[in-house]
C-alpha cells in the first residue's frame, strides 16, 4: 500500500470539505428572499427559543412522542482517512438530501464493504433507516455503530438519539426516553 505524506492527505481532505460546502445555487433576485437551504441530515440543529421539543417521525398519537431538543453536540471526528470512503459518504449524504434513500443506502453499504468497522458509516445508515421508518433496523444499526464507536462520545450520543426516536416511533415511549436520557448524559462535557 502506497503511503502518502500527511500534507497530501490533509490537502485532499480540505479539497473534499471545500467541495462539499460550495453553494452552487444562483443568488436570489433583488427583493426576493433567498431559497431555503436543505439541511445536512448529519447535523442536529440547535434548538430555537420558540420550540423546545420536536416531533418524532411516525410518533403521532404516541404518548411521550415529543423529544427534548438536543444541545449542539461537539463536532464528530473525520469519518475516515480513506479518500474513497469519504467520497462515498459525501455521495450518500447528497443522495439522502435529494430524497434518494435507496441510492444513499447502496452507497453507504459500499463504503461499509471498504471499512466494515467504521462507526460513523453505521450511524449514517441508522439515520437513513430511521428516516425511512425502518425503526427496528435503525436501532440495530445504531447499536452496531456504538459497538465500534470506542470513546467517541458525540457519536455515541447521536446513536442513542436514533435509538430513542426509533423506540418512541415504535410506541415504546419509556424505552425511548431512557435512550434519550443516555444521549443527553453523553452530550455533557
Amino acid at each position: 500500500m502506497k503511503r502518502y505524506p500527511a500534507y497530501v492527505l490533509a490537502a485532499a481532505l480540505l479539497l473534499l470539505a471545500g467541495c462539499a460546502s460550495v453553494d452552487t445555487s444562483p443568488p436570489a433576485p433583488a427583493g426576493e428572499p433567498s431559497p431555503a437551504r436543505v439541511p445536512d441530515p448529519t447535523v442536529i440543529a440547535p434548538p430555537d427559543a420558540s420550540a423546545q421539543t420536536r416531533p418524532v417521525p411516525g410518533g403521532e398519537g404516541v404518548p411521550g412522542a415529543e423529544l427534548p431538543a438536543a444541545a449542539e453536540p461537539p463536532p464528530l471526528p473525520p469519518a475516515s482517512g480513506n479518500r474513497a470512503v469519504i467520497a462515498l459518504l459525501d455521495r450518500a449524504q447528497a443522495d439522502a438530501g435529494a430524497e434518494r434513500p435507496d441510492a444513499a443506502s447502496a452507497t453507504l453499504e459500499r463504503a461499509l464493504r471498504i471499512e466494515p468497522r467504521n462507526a460513523r458509516l453505521w450511524h449514517e445508515l441508522a439515520q437513513l433507516r430511521l428516516a425511512q421508518g425502518q425503526y427496528a433496523q435503525a436501532i440495530a444499526l445504531a447499536q452496531k455503530s456504538n459497538s465500534f464507536a470506542g470513546a467517541q462520545r458525540p457519536l455515541q450520543a447521536l446513536n442513542w438519539r436514533v435509538i430513542g426516536e426509533a423506540r418512541i416511533a415504535q410506541g415504546n415511549a419509556d424505552a425511548g426516553q431512557k435512550a434519550l436520557n443516555r444521549a443527553a448524559a453523553l452530550e455533557q462535557p
